[in-house]
């Protein structure tokens, strides 16, 4: 799974930071862009895996083990196998399959994604926006100015969260704009900071049209990629 922190470098952190910069230089908006690795834990999902695998494993064992048996001069059917014998085989397939499966479901995102409900997914980044939105202080702007851009890596999902002033001026179109054009860039494959960069630019230049800024404004939030392991 791709963590937050070692995904980007210092020069992508940068660019992003300038972006944000410039896009404020027009906007007494106050612009966050931050990426999270993960909005949620996931367990029930590599449980499942883990019981596919164990069944699978289970099935294989149940098939081969027997015919393995011919060897030792048995018939090649669970008659011939002491019951005991059945049984740990069993078990022990189940135990191993459930094993591997957590395993490598906790490795790769993309196989624990095939079951995870894209109602869960859309839950979870959700309430991790509005947790970041709180967390970095972003409602506490003068005048409620604070538009966040939040970018889950592993659901590869992102929410575009505005407080009050912003909300009203820009319009909740707009912002579901800017959110569905943030995501499509990463589903496109395009690097996170590169699909920050477009999107918190051509927020700069709308949000300079309906906020423009003044010349007292002051800087209340850091001009940076924020990022959440």
């Amino acid at each position: 799974m791709q963590i937050a922190s070692k995904f980007f470098s210092n020069e992508q952190r940068a660019a992003v930071g300038k972006s944000v910069a410039e896009a404020e230089a027009k906007t007494s908006a106050e612009i966050v862009p931050l990426v999270t690795t993960s909005s949620g834990r996931y367990d029930r999902a590599e449980d499942i895996v883990g019981v596919w695998f164990g069944s699978i494993l289970m099935a294989l064992v149940w098939w081969f083990f027997p015919r393995a048996t011919v060897e030792a001069g048995l018939s090649g059917d669970w008659g011939d196998i002491p019951i005991g014998i059945e049984l740990l085989a069993l078990i022990t397939a189940i135990v191993i399959g459930f094993l591997l499966g957590v395993i490598l479901a906790t490795k790769m995102a993309r196989l624990r994604l095939l079951f995870i409900p894209k109602s869960q997914l859309v839950g979870k980044v959700d309430a991790r926006a509005s947790a970041a939105f709180f967390d970095e202080r972003i409602h506490h702007t003068v005048g409620g100015t604070g538009i966040l851009f939040f970018v889950s890596l592993f659901e590869r999902r992102a929410v575009v969260r505005a407080d009050c002033a912003v909300e009203k001026k820009l319009g909740e179109g707009v912002l579901d704009e800017l959110c569905d054009s943030l995501v499509v860039g990463l589903k496109r494959g395009d690097h996170p900071a590169d699909a920050l960069s477009r999107v918190i630019a051509d927020a700069g230049d709308r949000l300079g049209k309906v906020m423009p800024r003044a010349t007292d404004d002051a800087n209340e939030i850091q001009d940076a990629l924020v990022i959440w392991d």
